[in-house]
């Protein structure tokens, strides 16, 4: 369990209220920081908070506040903060239960695992509420206010807990007609679209996301020791950057994309028989494993 709970608070179902803590489902992957840097002496740019007429400030005078007219703000405490009467603050309140497939994948912010609190009241009613979602098939919604602002959220069940992610509200998405309106309307060859259909059914798969790496960050590794090293970086060649061309014949690509299937389907086959009696022998699964969430 994570040190410290993004948000302490409690989950309502209509007459039933529990406490619960919220921990971040996202792991931070600290990767190479870019730096501004001083090319003539390679010394690090460093920058100062100033006000005008006042010069260099320490972090100590330093407040926030809300410009509300020319040069004219209001200083907001923490303390005040505090004040901003939303029961969303305090309560996240399960106000509607949609099909999970009813809401856009545009909506969607960030996800945050939901854990009951330390009593016996709230690890019932959070179980109850679990398999309720779990047994109708429903992802409840709901708001919560935050760190300064509030959001949208949906819940749903996650393994043996419980999965809340924050959604954007309405007018924070851009209208897709404004970005599509330039897409030209061509009239697609029928058998273009069978072909890039099989293609699809042969890739075809069950999502495994072990199986997706991030290649920038190693890439990125390799350049900066090579130029430490080095003192140059190597030119990356057009050979290189496999599949950086054009291409000129749309439908000799698709054919030849199949083909190109049908040769890794014969190679997976051939690999399948070469091996030994008894190696591909699966065991029997453990009774009653669940599915990690």
């Amino acid at each position: 369990m994570p040190a410290r709970a993004y948000w302490k608070g409690h989950l309502r179902l209509s007459l039933v209220t529990i406490g619960v803590e919220l921990y971040s489902a996202v792991a931070g992957v600290k990767g190479y920081e870019m730096h501004q840097i001083h090319a003539p002496t390679g010394k690090r740019i460093r920058y100062q908070k100033t006000a005008p007429g006042v010069g260099p400030v320490p972090s100590g005078e330093i407040v926030r506040g809300v410009e509300v007219g020319k040069d004219e703000y209001v200083i907001i405490e923490p303390s005040d903060l505090d004040a901003v009467k939303l029961e969303s603050k305090r309560t996240i309140d399960l106000v509607q239960f949609v099909d999970a497939c009813e809401i856009d994948p545009r909506y969607f912010e960030k996800p945050y695992y939901v854990v009951p609190a330390a009593d016996d009241v709230a690890a019932e009613g959070y179980a109850v509420i679990r398999e309720a979602l779990s047994r109708s098939d429903k992802v409840g919604l709901g708001q919560m206010a935050v760190r300064g602002r509030d959001s949208i959220i949906a819940l749903k069940p996650c393994g043996r807990g419980l999965l809340l992610e924050t959604l954007r509200y309405e007018e924070e998405l851009r209208r897709s007609e404004g970005v599509f309106s330039d897409v030209p309307d061509v009239k697609v060859d029928a058998d273009m679209v069978a072909l890039a259909e099989e293609l699809i059914e042969r890739k075809a798969s069950r999502f495994e996301p072990t199986a997706f790496r991030s290649e920038y960050d190693k890439a990125f590794r390799e350049l900066v020791n090579e130029k430490r090293a080095t003192g140059r970086v190597s030119d990356v060649t057009d050979e290189s950057l496999s599949g950086a061309g054009n291409v000129v014949d749309l439908m000799e690509a698709l054919r030849r994309s199949v083909s190109r299937e049908d040769g890794v389907a014969a190679d997976r086959a051939s690999a399948g028989r070469a091996r030994k009696p008894g190696s591909g022998k699966r065991r029997s699964a453990t009774p009653g494993r669940r599915a990690r969430g």
